[in-house]
């Protein structure tokens, strides 16, 4: 068993951009090995203070490689018996001489061949490399320079352990030389401690209270939960986020309850969680579903008596609730004031907040008629009291809880609930698992707030290139989509874009509607094809739209689909644009009477999956009359009855999905 052990220690590292580059860490360390030539699983751990990597069978070298070196043909690289200049350039670009040299055929010529084994070198010699290539390929985002150097990571490197079957691998990085000493928990002492073996390593952090799994770490966190609530008859709140970061800035971790004075609940409970989550890493406390005046620290520190380190958080959060009290005492005597939104700037270009708010009032207006709701006085207030929160202190110091005070302060006015519950609903759904807007009156809120987002974006330029989007309109695109299939109604993006387009300068209505059917193609689990298919079919409600790509994926699962398919691909390719007047009368051939008599009957339906299905049975028909009828017969006036008698049946597939841009 040949082990490797390897530990960065560090400063304390920031727990998010750690989370982020989390998988990544692991990626580039394989990526090293591979570029290597090195096999080798491992298990990776961390801790706010070391990045550690494991092997518990590492190769003693590099797999050998071979490298292949061709030449000129046989005929150039010799003349006359002696090498050409071409033949001597092969002798040193492999480094060989002239007796090692080979031939080979090639391509039906025989060129000058030789074929190179290089040594694997052992793995005491590239490990110093391996690491300091590996450390220069992390990226946490923002990093530092420490002490004189010019070198930059995310904290102060200050250990680096490097060890090969117990035996130390001696060199420098990032200014520190590797050493077989590791810091131990800062609670029994801050200076590095040395130990000899692999062994020793690992049983030395044990004893001093580092936990380097984080699964570990987790499982004795979710242990200490269940204990707390179990004593004390309380929920605590299920948060894998907040708990992944308090397993990345602990190295033993111990949950501990506090509370907070009972009279602070009168605060909205989320400003009270957002304060604890955000500002301390504090678990909320739930009694009977309802908020407690408690909540949980998981506090890294190892002693006897937590009672200080508890105070000491409960004085911090009895600070950081009375600012709040005082914030929202304030906000609610002076109410929401519209007005002021006139001083907020939006974006340059698109005027301040209040233009925003007023821009939203009249897009609501024209939902409100596709949709044929009645409430747009109701909306209009909505709209004109949704942005308005912005003014207050609250959201000055909680920018993440816009509208949610809104709504609470909405309702302190004497607003109608309907309109408060719309005030909280407007940027909803804001995230990839949200919840929709919950009734139809929200729903025209959220979809007004995103509309204008993306046409205003949109207006002045700021068009998401590539991964970059900033102003998150891809989200915003999302968003309409899911309300609008939710609400289940005419919602025809082409015409409300056009409708919309008044209210900006220099608005490009073709390139928001593609933007925004693109965000389709994420939408469903199914042959891309299906997406193109439909949106080839050029109609642009969404309703439709979801109904047609439904269809083809529900019959696309039977069968015979495939089979069926050929045929009405082979249908629309014969499909010209000619006049689609079909004269009965002009039939000769029973098989064209017979498809034309089948399509008559099939092409009403109730639903547009009962007309795909109508039409798919034509199946029989069309391949007979494919089969019994030359359709570019000489008599011009049969010619063109039956391109016509096609091109109708092309015609009303094309009302669902193109079938020339389906591919199985």
């Amino acid at each position: 068993m040949n082990e490797l052990l390897i530990e960065i220690g560090t400063e304390e590292l920031p727990a998010i951009p750690l989370l982020k580059e989390l998988n990544n860490i692991e990626k580039k360390w394989k990526n090293i090995l591979e570029q290597y030539h090195l096999k080798s699983d491992f298990k990776f751990y961390y801790t706010p203070r070391r990045l550690v990597f494991f092997h518990e069978n590492f190769p003693n070298k590099q797999e050998d490689t071979f490298a292949q070196f061709i030449g000129a043909p046989k005929n150039i690289a010799y003349k006359d018996g002696v090498l050409t200049p071409a033949g001597e350039s092969f002798l040193q670009k492999a480094q060989i001489s002239e007796n090692e040299l080979e031939f080979k055929y090639i391509k039906g010529k025989e060129v000058l061949y030789h074929q190179k084994t290089i040594r694997g070198l052992s793995s005491q010699e590239i490990l110093a490399p391996m690491i300091n290539e590996f450390l220069k390929n992390l990226h946490f985002g923002k990093s530092m320079r420490w002490g004189a150097h010019t070198f930059e990571f995310i904290r102060a490197i200050r250990s680096i352990v490097c060890i090969f079957n117990d035996n130390l691998i001696d060199f420098e990085s990032y200014g520190v030389k590797s050493a077989k000493k590791t810091f131990i928990h800062r609670s029994i002492a801050y200076d590095l401690q040395e130990f000899n073996t692999i062994e020793e390593y690992f049983k030395l952090l044990e004893k001093n209270f580092i936990i380097l799994d984080p699964l570990k770490r987790k499982e004795r966190i979710l242990k200490q939960f269940k204990t707390l609530e179990e004593q004390n008859h309380i929920q605590i709140a299920q948060d894998e986020e907040l708990l992944a970061e308090v397993i990345a800035i602990t190295e033993y971790p111990n949950a501990l309850l506090g509370s907070f004075e009972k009279t602070y609940l009168q605060i909205p409970h989320e400003v009270i969680i957002h304060s604890m989550r955000e500002n301390q890493r504090y678990f909320a406390v739930f009694n009977e579903k309802k908020l407690s005046n408690h909540f949980i620290v998981v506090s890294n520190a190892v002693c006897k008596d937590y009672s200080k380190i508890i105070h000491g958080n409960e004085r911090v959060l009895h600070a950081r609730l009375s600012d709040a009290m005082f914030f929202y005492k304030n906000d609610i005597q002076n109410g929401l004031i519209p007005e002021k939104l006139n001083q907020i700037i939006y974006l340059e270009g698109l005027g301040t907040m209040q233009d925003k708010s007023l821009r939203e009032i009249k897009i609501a207006e024209i939902l409100c008629q596709m949709l044929k709701n009645d409430q747009i006085a109701n909306i209009s207030t909505a709209i004109k009291y949704s942005k308005a929160d912005l003014t207050t202190q609250m959201v000055y110091e909680f920018t993440s809880l816009q509208g949610i005070m809104g709504s609470y302060y909405a309702q302190k006015m004497g607003l109608d609930d309907t309109i408060c519950l719309a005030i909280k609903e407007q940027y909803l759904p804001d995230l990839e698992q949200a919840p929709l807007p919950s009734n139809e009156f929200s729903s025209i809120v959220a979809l007004a707030n995103k509309f204008d987002t993306l046409m205003g974006l949109f207006s002045i330029g700021k068009i998401p290139n590539g991964t970059k989007d900033p102003y998150a309109l891809r989200r915003a695109a999302n968003g309409i989509i899911k309300i609008a299939l939710n609400l289940n109604k005419e919602f025809d993006i082409q015409i409300l874009l056009e409708k919309f387009a008044k209210y900006y300068k220099n608005f490009d209505i073709q390139i928001l509607k593609d933007f925004i059917f693109e965000r389709l193609y994420t939408f469903y689990e199914v042959n891309t094809s299906f997406i193109k298919a439909v949106l080839s079919s050029k109609n642009t409600d969404l309703i439709h739209i979801n109904q047609s790509v439904n269809a083809l994926i529900k019959l696309s699962k039977k069968t015979n689909f495939n089979e069926n398919f050929a045929t009405f691909k082979r249908l629309a390719n014969i499909a010209s644009n000619s006049s689609s007047f079909i004269d009965p009368s002009l039939f000769i051939q029973e098989a064209e009477t017979k498809l034309y008599e089948a399509f008559k009957e099939k092409i009403h339906a109730y639903s547009l999956e009962a007309k795909l299905e109508n039409l798919f049975a034509l199946k029989p028909f069309i391949d007979d009359f494919f089969d019994k009828v030359m359709i570019n017969d000489e008599n011009e006036k049969l010619k063109n009855n039956r391109q016509a008698l096609v091109c109708q049946i092309y015609k009303e597939f094309l009302n669902i999905a193109d079938l020339k841009e389906l591919s199985l």
